[in-house]
């Protein structure tokens, strides 16, 4: 069960990173687009790792 739980919050990072990181880099809009959009990423990471976390200690140790 900890196995299914790694893949997929390995799956959501690579995920947010692609299509929350992307448009960050490579938009062609205003400087405070792209700085609310990386803001809205980080806080989408930061919500992931807090599950993350989570849903490890609920599981239990290995």
């Amino acid at each position: 069960m900890r196995t299914a739980a790694h893949v997929m919050f390995i799956l959501l990072f690579l995920l947010v990173g692609f299509f929350g990181l992307g448009p960050v880099l490579l938009a062609d809009g205003i400087r405070e687009e792209r700085l609310f959009t990386a803001f809205v990423v980080m806080v989408l990471y930061m919500f992931l790792l807090f599950l993350y976390w989570l849903i490890l200690k609920r599981l239990g140790p290995k």
